[in-house]
């Protein structure tokens, strides 16, 4: 616990567990369910999934305010490290790559808002 605010500190790793579990899972689920090989052919991806990705960053950055970033970028790493195993042609995968960096943007951003809350919080 830190003395000034009460708050038990967590470790990294359990951030980096979450954040990799998380968006491992929010992809393969939602291409099982919406049958495709890659989640994000599907309308479900961007109505569900890719906000409840930005949603968990949030959280993750709320609950471990040091560098939230990582989270929100773990969180769209284990999607496109998904993508890769899921059998999908790695031909693509520099592109596809690009394209997740890009998707991070938003979760960076609410995970870093998410921690300053936590920090101004704990600080009041």
């Amino acid at each position: 616990m830190t003395e000034m605010t009460g708050i038990r500190e967590e470790k990294p790793a359990t951030a980096y567990a979450i954040a990799i579990i998380g968006g491992a899972a929010l992809w393969l689920a939602t291409a099982a369910i919406s049958g495709r090989r890659e989640a994000w052919d599907s309308s479900l991806y961007w109505t569900v999934a890719y906000p409840l990705s930005i949603v968990v960053a949030g959280a993750l950055g709320y609950r471990f305010p040091e560098k939230p970033w990582w989270w929100a970028l773990a969180v769209m790493l284990a999607q496109a490290v998904a993508l890769a195993f899921a059998g999908s042609d790695f031909s693509l995968l520099p592109l596809g790559l690009i394209l997740f960096a890009v998707l991070a943007l938003p979760a960076v951003a609410l995970a870093r808002i998410m921690a300053k809350l936590r920090l101004r919080k704990e600080n009041a």
